[in-house]
């Protein structure tokens, strides 16, 4: 594992030309225990946070004084019809040229303005991330959002570990735009196995928490699976299965109607 920040030490590639960062940052925060009894395995947007991370970051990134040079001519990728796995490799293609460095601190100024919106994270989930803490275990984050969003967002709560998705950087330190793969579906769940296993700790004790049916690997890999939301899919399992359930984006739609 190399340096939680994003633009120090990559790793040699089979390219010689690029070079690629590993999935799991180090612990951002070290850990009471070397091996944690439990971990507690969170995915990103609309799980915790009330947004798309990688669509408003974007925005950000595409109109900002510093960045916008670097967005010109390009825009975000229509989603019909096009799997959730490839449309994350197409949103990373759009920094192809970009230095490292540079999307790093976006990424931490973004995050900033964030912060301080009327209601940046979802009130259970966050509350449930709280309790996790407060028990000791071990907070993980899964996302195939912007490592350089996830960062921050890791350190302000709390969270000790991100897995996310691998940018390619030539030997210049600039993104070639090409990940090694999508941090979505059946990724989740073998990104968490990996640190259960490095961890020694049981699936059968750790928590995952989810609002997508792409989240579904995540879910059954852990002993105590949380659906947040109303998917369709996750849903069913709740009433079959006995899933916990917190309530998502949608109930904030409903209060505010």
């Amino acid at each position: 594992m190399t340096n939680a920040h994003p633009h120090r030490a990559p790793h040699q590639h089979s390219d010689p030309g690029s070079t690629a960062r590993p999935t799991c940052c180090p612990l951002l925060r070290p850990h009471p225990q070397s091996h944690p009894a439990r971990i507690a395995f969170f995915d990103v947007d609309h799980t915790l946070t009330t947004v798309t991370t990688p669509a408003l970051f974007w925005e950000y990134w595409s109109t900002a004084a510093r960045t916008a040079p670097l967005a010109a001519g390009r825009a975000l990728p229509a989603a019909a019809g096009v799997a959730r796995e490839e449309r994350n490799r197409d949103y990373y293609r759009l920094f192809a040229g970009v230095p490292a460095m540079e999307l790093g601190r976006a990424g931490a100024r973004w995050y900033g303005g964030f912060r301080v919106t009327a209601q940046p994270f979802l009130p259970a989930p966050l509350a449930a991330l709280r309790a996790h803490r407060a028990a000791g275990d071990l907070v993980v984050l899964v996302s195939g959002a912007p490592r350089a969003c996830l960062l921050p967002l890791a350190r302000d709560l709390g969270a000790g570990l991100v897995l996310g998705c691998e940018q390619l950087t030539d030997r210049w330190g600039r993104l070639t735009g090409e990940i090694t793969r999508p941090m979505i579906g059946a990724a989740k769940a073998d990104a968490a196995a990996e640190v259960m296993a490095r961890h020694g700790a049981d699936p059968a004790d750790c928590h995952a928490y989810g609002d997508h049916s792409s989240d579904l690997p995540l879910l059954r890999l852990c002993g105590h699976p949380t659906v947040v939301g109303d998917d369709p899919v996750l849903a069913g399992h709740t009433e079959r299965d006995g899933w916990e359930r917190l309530p998502g984006v949608e109930s904030l739609v409903r209060i505010r109607k």
